[in-house]
């Protein structure tokens, strides 16, 4: 089977937006814009580099997610093709949605439950961390890195093959295989450039409100309108993200024979 080519996704995901951008604009408005601006105005504040307590903005957030979730959903349904209507690509993203969250939470949640038993024991003797603990959590960080990537394809298999959740992790694992350093390079450069273009809107745009208003807090007007201009750049990135996955997954896919594009 021929390697990942990144050039040819990136040159299809460009055409992709080129051709279908303003499919692409409602539903990154509706299922990533207005989802985080609900989020940013109910978190209350939280001290550098914490979370804010506890409280009903943890709901939020959890139903914020479940919609950002059906928002690349139907975002790798359009890029994915064949050519369909904003609304028949959320009504598929949500028939798919439950084999798709149940995917994640198969590898996810015991690489998360026992992170979470590690950490417990290290910061339970913080002065003399167990060193058995420590190298455990890190052996697990790498393990956790090295299965994000094989199973990056997961949510363009769930939209485009009827695969039950262990299926889609399988499917996925098939099509990344043999290009594992290719996906982490894409991965590692895309992710590095999405937040160094984040920052730097945000710095700029932040300087500019403070200069016409002192308060910039999340309940005023100057908060506001860093909130939204960030989450418009979030979900242009997000966009770009979620079709450059689904050409990827279009590329693997077309190389195997007797392996359909689409399972529409």
């Amino acid at each position: 089977m021929p390697k990942l080519s990144l050039s040819q996704a990136w040159d299809e995901t460009r055409a992709v937006l080129a051709r279908d951008g303003r499919l692409f604009l409602p539903v990154a408005l509706a299922l990533f814009v207005l989802p985080g601006l609900i989020l940013s105005v109910s978190m209350p504040d939280a001290r550098a580099g914490g979370f804010p307590p506890p409280g009903p903005w943890m709901i939020v957030a959890f139903l914020a997610f479940l919609v950002w979730t059906v928002g690349q959903l139907a975002v790798i349904r359009l890029a994915i093709g064949p050519h369909v209507s904003v609304g028949e690509a959320i009504i598929h993203a949500l028939k798919r949605f439950v084999p798709y969250f149940l995917a994640g939470i198969a590898w996810l949640a015991p690489i998360f439950v026992l992170g979470s038993l590690l950490s417990a024991i290290i910061e339970s003797h913080w002065t003399h961390p167990s060193v058995a603990a420590s190298l455990g959590l890190i052996l697990l960080a790498g393990l956790g890195i090295f299965l994000l990537v094989r199973f990056i394809l997961s949510s363009p298999v769930a939209i485009a093959e009827h695969a039950g959740p262990i299926g889609i992790l399988q499917r996925s694992w098939a099509l990344s295989s043999g290009n594992w350093v290719r996906l982490f390079i894409f991965l590692v450069l895309f992710w590095i450039g999405a937040l160094c273009l984040l920052w730097s809107i945000e710095i700029i745009v932040g300087l500019g409100v403070k200069m016409v208003s002192d308060d910039i807090g999340p309940l005023s007007l100057g908060g506001l309108i860093i909130a939204i201009i960030s989450e418009l750049v979030s979900a242009f990135i997000s966009v770009n993200f979620f079709v450059f996955l689904a050409r990827i997954y279009a590329q693997r896919a077309a190389a195997q024979s007797g392996v359909p594009k689409s399972g529409i």
